[in-house]
């Protein structure tokens, strides 16, 4: 299944990993891009020496491509951009921001810039800025979302711009890779599933709330700040959404959930700890290599298409 994308990156197939904070670190970056996908590194707010030894350590690992998520919103993007060029990485994602302020230099160093959009009109901004493609997520995904579903956004979004858009939200298998190819996506972009990867440092806590997830169980937290993120329901997550419906400030919210994420990956705790996880994780039966998954997810998207193909022949 080539398309531009993964002529543009160099990449086997069409699947990238999302660059979760704290979950997108050097070793599971590196599994997906040996595996054939687009392996990408977290940025999140680390500091950009943090940053760079990432890098260092998932090419130790792997010679294939492996990109890198700027959080454009953390104080650290500039000198983490500068990292990423000085470094030779060929591929950035972005989120949280406009990253016109860095396309100089990225054009300058031969980085493809792709950003994170959540509408149109940031699709076309993006197209407009220079970006080399566009990563359309629906509000079906995991952490900080948007409020258009990703089946009403894509096909919205392949129609506006004519760079490559790639799909993410509530895509976990062959079968959602499909129909994102179906409504003109060139890859997919995936965060819940390779969180129970092998590979993945996530916390076996974590792991199994996302294993043994029914489809009903994540929940939206963050609507009355302006900024919602979707996680699996705990204790936290109800807490939080009772203050918010007392009409919490936002500090008293910020306090809750300080270090939330990082207590649940890294030390487990699932139910202080944010579970950020998309709709998709009720999917998510079984826990694979990277290598399995991404071969999984191809054989079956083809099987898919071949098999429409052929009804639709009849």
């Amino acid at each position: 299944m080539k398309s531009r994308i993964t002529e543009l990156l160099g990449i086997e197939y069409p699947v990238f990993q999302g660059g979760m904070a704290w979950v997108a670190e050097h070793h599971l970056a590196a599994a997906v891009s040996e595996a054939g996908g687009l392996g990408i590194i977290g940025a999140a707010s680390a500091p950009a020496q943090v940053v760079r030894e990432e890098i260092r350590k998932a090419r130790e690992l792997t010679d294939k491509p492996v990109g890198v998520n700027i959080m454009l919103m953390n104080p650290n993007a500039p000198e983490v951009a500068r990292v990423v060029i000085e470094e030779g990485v060929k591929v950035v994602t972005t989120g949280a921001g406009n990253p016109v302020k860095f396309m100089k230099e990225f054009k300058e160093a031969g980085v493809k810039v792709i950003p994170v959009v959540a509408s149109v009109a940031m699709a076309r901004m993006m197209e407009r800025g220079g970006a080399d493609a566009v990563i359309a997520e629906g509000m079906e995904s995991g952490g900080h979302i948007g409020s258009i579903t990703t089946m009403a956004l894509l096909p919205q979004v392949v129609d506006a711009v004519k760079i490559p858009v790639i799909a993410a939200g509530g895509i976990g298998d062959g079968r959602g890779l499909a129909a994102a190819f179906m409504l003109g996506a060139e890859a997919v972009q995936m965060g819940t599933r390779f969180v129970v990867a092998q590979e993945s440092i996530v916390h076996t806590n974590y792991k199994e709330k996302v294993l043994k997830a029914k489809d009903i169980d994540s929940e939206i937290t963050g609507t009355s700040t302006g900024h919602p993120i979707r996680q699996i329901r705990n204790q936290m997550s109800r807490e939080y959404l009772r203050l918010e419906k007392e009409g919490a400030g936002l500090e008293e919210l910020e306090k809750l959930t300080l270090g939330s994420l990082r207590r649940a990956v890294m030390d487990g705790d699932v139910v202080s700890g944010t579970l950020m996880a998309g709709q998709i994780a009720g999917l998510v039966k079984k826990k694979q290599s990277c290598r399995e998954m991404i071969e999984e997810i191809m054989d079956e998207a083809q099987g898919v298409l071949k098999k429409e193909c052929e009804r639709w022949a009849r």
